[in-house]
């Protein structure tokens, strides 16, 4: 009874929220000055350049944070408390420090054991932190879950970081050394895209949509106060951070990278292109926003009207009995479909692998070629600019589609239910030739070396195709699996979960 009324504890009562205050006037800041020519030779259009290495990832967000002189606006769904976790919230600090007002929206599920950190950032006279959709109960969380399971199995899932509205960075990495390949452990592969322009603008309106959000609560009604010193231990952590060896190493990484260089000397190639950007209101957190108003209604007509050829890749595919229609209906009308995700030995999330493994027949019955990458060490033959680049044990993370080598999605959509009706979702549209054919070059070169394709045995059972430098070789089983996994995985499809996934 103790423990049920302890989970029991409520939230505390949101402030009202004020109609948002107009978007602070950063016209005039160096980055506005810096982009405002470009942008006015290319009206409508948005600046757009893919970050598909970790080093650069993390690069462009510590320089959009030393760049920024009026607003920083973050938004993530997880930020692990690790060498770059620690390095990123520093910059925040040391942003506010030169009078840059910073905002942080996170959500809550994944910052245990970073309430201290986040007292004492919003102890900080120009920083706010605000917890989406939060736990009360801050120790023992897993009794939310009791008592609030229909609010908490609800999560924003949106990653965002804005510079004074004038640049951001969205795609599909959270915040940790494994999306930017800070250590040899694990390696994500994984998207995102800089963005400059008008768009860059939306995702600043965005933002303060989920910052006003009433599932948006202040982090000092929420946590401890922070001790007088609780800054001072963060840059004395940061600080020393740098100094450790792998620190050093790393910053020197990102130091030596030509993005940085060419950032810095205002020579990045970036593409001048019509961009959507696309989001779900915040309301769907609580169960009340409307289907037009939701992120996949807004981006499946462009699958829907590919005539040719759609390439999907997706960290977590579970297309459930909906999705492997809508699919199915595309190539058996003639369009190319391909799709790579995760195989069993490589995914980190073995039940999302039982909601994608039950719909795997029909998939392939219905004409859709499935690929799943494979758990391996060696680092591919192909251009760093690829979500099958790395070199290290490797786990795919990215979630991008391109139709007919004309639009390419990158964002933080997963396909699977949880992202289609659960979760708050972001992500842009972008009607890019280049960046849709690098892509489709990418998958073409990268595929045969990273990933199985599965195929159906006269029987009816599955093969894994594998492309060897010595010839090709078949297995009859998921390549790297232990049968106590597969029997596992085999058990978890048979439940009534898919929704969950």
């Amino acid at each position: 009874m103790a423990i049920l009324l302890a989970g029991c504890k409520p939230l505390p009562q949101p402030p009202g929220r004020p109609t948002a205050l107009p978007a602070p006037d950063t016209g005039s800041t160096s980055l506005a000055r810096s982009i405002g020519p470009l942008a006015a030779a290319h009206p409508g259009r948005s600046g757009v350049l893919a970050l598909a290495s970790g080093h650069d990832a993390f690069a462009a967000r510590i320089l959009l944070a030393g760049a920024a002189e009026r607003t920083l606006d973050v938004q993530y769904y997880i930020w692990q408390a690790d060498l770059s976790g620690t390095l990123l919230l520093d910059a925040l600090r040391q942003a506010a420090d030169r009078g840059v007002q910073v905002r942080l929206l996170l959500d809550d599920n994944n910052t245990v054991g970073l309430d201290p950190v986040l007292a004492a950032l919003a102890a900080h006279p120009r920083i706010e932190v605000r917890l989406f959709n939060p736990f009360a109960t801050r120790d023992w969380r897993w009794l939310g879950y009791l008592t609030e399971f229909a609010r908490l199995n609800r999560r924003m899932h949106n990653k965002s970081f804005t510079a004074d509205r004038q640049a951001t960075v969205i795609g599909g990495r959270n915040i940790g050394d494994a999306y930017f390949d800070a250590h040899g452990d694990l390696l994500y592969f994984d998207l995102d895209v800089m963005a400059v322009g008008p768009v860059a603008r939306e995702v600043g309106r965005d933002f303060d949509r989920y910052w006003d959000s009433a599932s948006a609560y202040a982090a000092e009604d929420l946590l401890p106060a922070a001790g007088p010193d609780a800054l001072h231990a963060l840059a004395a952590r940061a600080a020393a951070s740098r100094q450790q060896p792998l620190g050093r190493d790393y910053v020197a990484a990102v130091s030596a990278s030509g993005f940085v260089r060419d950032l810095l000397a205002r020579r990045l190639p970036l593409q001048w292109v019509p961009v959507r950007m696309a989001s779900d209101d915040p309301a769907k957190a609580l169960g009340r926003a409307e289907r037009k108003d939701l992120l996949w209604p807004q981006i499946a007509p462009v699958i829907e009207q590919a005539r040719e050829q759609v390439n999907l890749v997706s960290a977590y595919f579970v297309p459930a009995e909906r999705g492997t229609a809508f699919l199915t209906g595309l190539a058996q009308r003639g369009v190319q479909v391909r799709v790579l995700t995760n195989g069993l030995a490589a995914t980190d999330v073995p039940v999302v692998h039982a909601g994608y493994a039950r719909r795997r027949p029909a998939l392939l019955e219905g004409g859709v070629q499935l690929f799943e990458l494979e758990r391996s060490a060696s680092p591919p033959p192909v251009q760093a600019q690829s979500p099958l680049a790395g070199s290290s044990v490797s786990s795919l993370h990215a979630k991008t589609f391109s139709v007919d080598g004309r639009w390419i999605f990158v964002g933080s959509f997963n396909f699977d239910p949880r992202s289609a009706r659960l979760n708050t979702e972001m992500g842009f549209l972008i009607e890019s030739p280049d960046m849709a054919l690098a892509m489709e070059r990418s998958l073409q070169a990268g595929l045969p070396q990273r990933a199985y394709q599965v195929r159906a045995a006269a029987d009816g059972s599955l093969r894994w195709l594998e492309h060897r430098s010595d010839g090709e070789r078949v297995h009859d089983q998921e390549p790297g699996t232990s049968v106590a996994l597969r029997w596992m995985v085999r058990a978890l499809s048979w439940l009534p979960i898919e929704w969950l996934l």
